[in-house]
C-alpha cells in the first residue's frame, strides 16, 4: 500500500510574502543565517509582517547546521516561547528551524505555526518531512525523517531569490534535479510522485541555465522555485538514494556544497543504477518525456541521452570538476574513503536506492571521482 500526503499549505508567486499579514499580536521568531540577518531580504520579511507583532531573530545558522546549533536554538525557543517560527533562508536555515521546532515539541515546547520561506531554489525543505543535521567532530551528516517535520506553511516568493549568485543557483538547481531523479527511480515511487518528479526535472532542464545566466528574470526564478518544491514533495514521499547517501559524506568530510556534491556524482550514479532493469526503464522513460531521444529509442540509448543532457547542463551552469571543487589532495580523499563508505551504508537515504550497493561498489563510485 502506498501513502501520499501533502501537509504543508503552499503559497507561491510574486508578492506571496503577503501571506504573513494573517498574523497579528504574535511573537514571531525568525531563524536565519548571519548574512541574511543583515541583508535587504530581512527588511522585506519584516515589512511583510504587521507592526502589531513582536519579531525576534536567531541568526546563528551556518551551512550544514550542527547539533550544537539546534541545541542552542531549543534553549532560546524555551526562553522566548514564540507563537510562530519562521525558517528563512536556504536549506540550512529551513532544516535548522524544522529540527528546533521538532525537538522542542518533544520537550513540551509547542508553537502555533511553523512557516518555511526559502531564499534559494534547491532543497525543497519547505515541503518535506526531512532535515539534515551535522556532527562536525565526526564529519557526518544525519538525515532525519518524520511527518512532524513538515512546516505548516511554505511561501515561495521569487523576489527572494533574484540576488542568488550564479554558482549557488547552479548548485541548488542541480540539487533539485538530483531529488527529482532519485525520487523517480525509488522503489517507493508512485504515480503521484512520478508526476511531481517528472515535472520538476523538465523545469530544471528548461530553466536552470537561464536562471544561472540571467538571475534577475522573475519568471525564470519562479519556475526554479516551483521545481525545487515539486521535487521536494516527490522525494519526501518516495525517498532518495545512493546519490544523497554519498553526497552527505562529501559534505560532511570535505564541506562540499550539498548541491555540488550531488551534481558531481549524478551521472555516475545513473550509470550504476541503470544496471537495474526497472531503474533503466524509468530513466529511459524520463529521457523520452524530456524529448532527449526519440520515443522509439531503446533503453540504453535513452539512458545515454539523459546522461549527455545532464553533462551538458552542468557545462552550461559552469559546474567545476571534482578535483578543483575538492580543495584537498587526492591522497587525503583516498584516506577518508573507508569512513565515507561506512557512513554512506548507514545513511537513511540509501534505504530507497533502486540498486542496492555494497561497500566495494560505494568505494568504487568514490574512487571514480578522482
Amino acid at each position: 500500500m502506498n501513502r501520499f500526503s501533502l501537509q504543508t499549505r503552499l503559497y507561491s508567486g510574486v508578492g506571496s510574502l503577503s501571506v504573513l499579514k494573517r498574523f497579528h499580536e504574535k511573537h514571531i521568531w525568525v531563524i536565519c543565517d548571519g548574512f541574511l540577518a543583515h541583508s535587504p531580504l530581512i527588511d522585506m520579511l519584516k515589512q511583510a509582517i504587521p507592526a502589531d507583532n513582536r519579531i525576534s531573530i536567531f541568526s546563528d545558522i551556518t551551512p550544514d547546521p550542527t547539533i550544537a546549533t539546534v541545541v542552542e536554538g531549543i534553549a532560546q525557543m524555551q526562553s522566548l516561547k514564540p507563537n510562530v517560527v519562521v525558517g528563512f533562508g536556504g536549506g540550512s536555515a529551513l532544516d535548522a528551524a524544522k529540527a528546533i521546532v521538532w525537538f522542542s515539541k518533544q520537550l513540551g515546547i509547542d508553537i502555533e505555526t511553523c512557516v518555511a520561506i526559502p531564499t534559494t531554489s534547491g532543497t525543497g525543505s519547505e515541503v518535506t518531512s526531512a532535515c539534515v543535521i551535522s556532527d562536525p567532530q565526526k564529519g557526518i551528516k544525519y538525515p532525519l525523517f518524520d511527518n512532524a517535520l513538515y512546516p505548516d506553511i511554505a511561501i515561495l516568493d521569487p523576489e527572494l531569490v533574484v540576488s542568488v549568485p550564479p554558482a549557488i543557483t547552479a548548485n541548488t538547481g542541480l540539487d533539485v534535479l538530483t531529488h527529482a531523479l532519485e525520487a523517480y527511480v525509488s522503489p517507493k515511487a508512485s504515480d503521484f510522485t512520478d508526476a511531481l518528479a517528472e515535472k520538476a526535472a523538465q523545469l530544471v532542464f528548461q530553466y536552470l541555465p537561464v536562471a544561472v545566466s540571467n538571475g534577475e528574470c522573475l519568471a525564470t526564478r519562479g519556475k526554479m522555485h516551483n521545481a525545487a518544491t515539486l521535487a521536494g514533495m516527490a522525494f519526501s514521499q518516495s525517498g532518495l538514494g545512493i546519490n544523497h547517501a554519498i553526497a552527505h559524506q562529501l559534505g560532511g568530510q570535505f564541506h562540499l556544497p550539498h548541491g555540488l556534491a550531488n551534481a558531481l556524482l549524478l551521472t555516475a550514479v545513473i550509470q550504476f543504477n541503470a544496471k537495474d532493469k526497472r531503474a533503466a526503464r524509468r530513466y529511459a522513460r524520463l529521457a523520452k518525456a524530456c524529448h532527449f531521444c526519440p520515443s522509439t529509442a531503446n533503453e540504453q540509448v535513452a539512458v545515454n541521452a539523459l546522461v549527455r543532457q545532464i553533462e551538458q547542463l552542468k557545462k552550461q551552469c559552469h559546474v567545476p570538476s571534482f578535483s578543483s571543487a575538492l580543495k584537498t589532495t587526492a591522497q587525503c580523499f583516498r584516506e577518508r574513503i573507508p569512513v565515507m563508505v561506512e557512513a554512506a551504508l548507514a545513511d537513511v537515504t540509501i534505504k530507497t536506492t533502486p540498486r542496492p550497493a555494497d561497500a566495494s561498489e560505494i568505494r568504487h563510485l568514490l574512487e571514480e571521482m578522482l
